[in-house]
């Protein structure tokens, strides 16, 4: 057609007429559930319109087919036999082609695609189930082919991973621009979401997935540290000076996101206990070091537990088996339990993120494919056990706490109201907390400590220790209990070998430590004492997410379901020329409800990188503070303070003035009589 033919000739980016070989499929590399193929005939066609798009008209013909099958097979059109031949991994920055600054972002892109990173690398899924980082392969060669070509003064923008295209900017805007699964209202909601997927024209980029800024377990096991060690603290009354020795956590869930927890509790000093029902992820951080033993005997793996807490030792125990059988056995023998959550992937309750009670891996997985009405009933049976079993612990003694992913919510779905704290609605939260209300968010995030993050991009081992050994110099530890710990964390860290994947660190910073650290950092790029860094942060920050069941919690104001914060800090750092921004919906607790951005920006020593740390990275945790301490939360409001009297002649942040008590209740009492 001349259209084709057009459409070809105004192009200079695009892909080959040549037409790939097909993928061959390595032997033990998880490989995602089919997601359904539920479209109708006209959704069908316009599923593989949409897919052909992306390919040269002379191939048509060849891939219509393929591609049909691909989506009844797996109900997502992938484009496998686009995916490049081998291993993808994070190479050295200068084994690619571009600008520095797109060279480092295909160092992440690659790195989020690494076997040894990824869940299902072939699906391009890097970690919580559904999170990816394009939705297929022809979007993948496609970005790989702009950043390889695109200027100092253009923008990428990409759309739920689509290439939009290159366009004209500046040198201080940024080099990539994506947004993931942004939903008009009406029609945010999983359902429709699941709907768009299948049609190839909207991705669940999770958090750092859609954002390219994935690190691997790492990118978690900080602040799951944090959280476990803190939880012992508030919940346990452990001073602050003392680890969890002693102290038992049990839990679920050993894939992307959780499998930071075995790594965790044992930096932390306690004792872990871990059900997963993925074979494969057990092996996977068994063989990562990360997961100490593991076994499918019940009774075994709870006497191992109990004897290292009386022996004091630090140990990571994997359950091979269903949580709620693990639960159900700790209730029925009586067995005290400290401190108790859940990491399975709730945000995809009913896509294969939680495997039903009484149902192997497998088997659940063809159930999800055949017979997806039966799954949903199975697995509201097993959170109604999986409940009753937490609550029963809970009255024994243990303390739980949901750990935003989902699973309270899920359960309230589930049809059991009890969970919810008016047993109505959500409204007024769950019975239990959410580990933001009472950990993360008052002692981390109103005080404007959050992920922070970096990568080698010269994959060597060296500018890491380097950058360790710098990060350390600006942390104080005799500040405050979380200065100490992660003076602990980041002195530690290359002895309790991290890093999955490419050289990579997280460090829990406010927000002058994150600008002390990254000019200096960009000192050393400048002096050749290491290579270029890119900085970034974990979405799961104080002000990148609004996630009411999550990074919001402890927001009560009334605002919790508002999402202005997360977007003006998605918009604050495009201004700013963040290398690149990024805004996704539904990261980590599901389609509809939260909205994430992050950055990623490269740090190549050049004083105007200066400039831009010094106004982006205090933009994107002070511009948290701000609604935080809006929200009257008093370490936020103590932190607002401090900046306001730091920042006088160059900004403010408008703080609350706060009525007596008495005074409204008072006023309500009498208006309510």
């Amino acid at each position: 057609m001349q259209i084709n033919l057009d459409a070809s000739r105004a192009m200079k980016v695009k892909l080959s007429s040549e037409l790939p070989p097909e993928t061959e499929f390595k032997e033990g590399i998880r490989r995602a559930p089919s997601r359904g193929f539920n479209l109708n005939k006209h959704e069908t066609k316009i599923a593989l319109k949409n897919a052909l798009r992306y390919i040269p008209e002379e191939l048509h013909t060849r891939l219509a087919s393929e591609f049909m099958q691909e989506l009844k097979t797996h109900g997502r059109i992938y484009g496998y036999r686009y995916r490049p031949q081998g291993k993808i991994y994070g190479k050295p920055i200068e084994e690619y082609k571009g600008i520095p600054e797109a060279k480092a972002l295909q160092v992440n892109i690659d790195n989020n695609l690494d076997f040894d990173v990824a869940l299902y690398p072939y699906e391009l899924v890097t970690y919580g189930e559904t999170g990816q980082v394009c939705q297929n392969w022809m979007q993948y060669r496609l970005i790989k082919k702009y950043l390889e070509i695109i200027k100092e003064d253009q923008t990428l923008v990409v759309s739920s991973g689509h290439p939009v295209g290159l366009f004209p900017s500046h040198r201080n805007a940024p080099r990539v621009i994506s947004t993931n699964a942004r939903i008009v209202g009406q029609w945010d909601n999983p359902q429709h979401f699941k709907k768009l997927a299948a049609l190839g024209v909207s991705n669940y980029g999770q958090m750092t997935a859609g954002g390219w800024m994935y690190i691997g377990p790492q990118g978690i096991v900080h602040g799951t540290y944090i959280t476990v060690l803190n939880a012992g603290r508030k919940y346990l009354g452990i001073a602050e000076d003392k680890d969890l020795s002693g102290v038992n956590y049990v839990t679920s869930g050993l894939g992307g996101m959780s499998g930071a927890q075995a790594k965790a509790i044992e930096i932390a000093g306690g004792v872990g206990l871990i059900a997963e029902v993925d074979l494969s992820r057990i092996k996977t951080r068994y063989d990562q070091g990360w997961l100490s033993k593991w076994s499918d005997d019940l009774k075994q793996v709870v006497n191992w537990m109990q004897d290292c807490q009386k022996d004091g030792k630090s140990v990571s125990i994997g359950y091979y088996g269903n949580i709620v059988d693990l639960l159900e056995y700790l209730v029925k023998h009586n067995v005290k339990v400290d401190l108790l959550s859940d990491q399975t992937s709730c945000h995809a309750v009913y896509e294969g993120g939680y495997t039903p009670v009484g149902v192997k891996f497998e088997e659940g997985r063809e159930i999800l494919s055949n017979e997806p009405d039966k799954f949903k009933e199975l697995v509201n049976s097993s959170l109604e056990r999986h409940y009753k079993a937490i609550k029963k612990l809970t009255e024994n003694g243990a303390y739980f706490w949901d750990y935003g992913n989902s699973f309270m919510a899920s359960v309230f779905e589930a049809g059991i109201n009890e969970i919810a704290k008016n047993k109505r609605d959500t409204s007024e939260g769950f019975i239990w907390p959410s580990y933001v209300e009472d950990i993360m968010g008052p002692i981390c995030f109103d005080r404007g400590f959050g992920p922070f993050r970096w990568v080698c991009t010269s994959g060597k081992k060296s500018d890491l220790k380097k950058t360790d050994e710098t990060a350390l110099q600006y942390i104080d530890p005799d500040l405050s209990s979380l200065h100490r710990d992660n003076y602990e964390w980041i002195k530690n860290a290359d002895e309790n070998e991290l890093v999955v994947g490419t050289q990579a660190r997280i460090l829990y910073a406010d927000e002058v430590g994150r600008v002390n650290i990254a000019l200096k950092f960009n000192e050393l790029v400048r002096n050749g004492e290491i290579g270029p860094i890119l900085l970034g942060r974990d979405h799961h920050d104080v002000s990148g997410t609004d996630s009411p069941f999550r990074e919001t919690a402890n927001i009560y104001d009334g605002s919790r379901t508002t999402s202005d914060m997360s977007i003006q800090s998605f918009a604050g750092n495009i201004a700013r020329g963040m290398t690149l921004a990024v805004l996704s919906n539904g990261g980590g607790v599901g389609i509809g409800k939260a909205s994430n951005g992050g950055f990623a920006l490269l740090l190549d020593g050049s004083e105007r990188v200066d400039k831009i740390i010094k106004s982006a990275l205090q933009w994107d945790v002070i511009g948290g503070i701000a609604r935080r301490s809006w929200a009257r939360n008093k370490n936020a409001i103590d932190t607002a303070l401090q900046w306001n009297n730091i920042n006088q002649d160059k900004g403010q942040i408008t703080l609350p003035f706060q009525p007596e008590e008495n005074l409204i209740e008072q006023i309500v009492n009498k208006e309510f009589e």
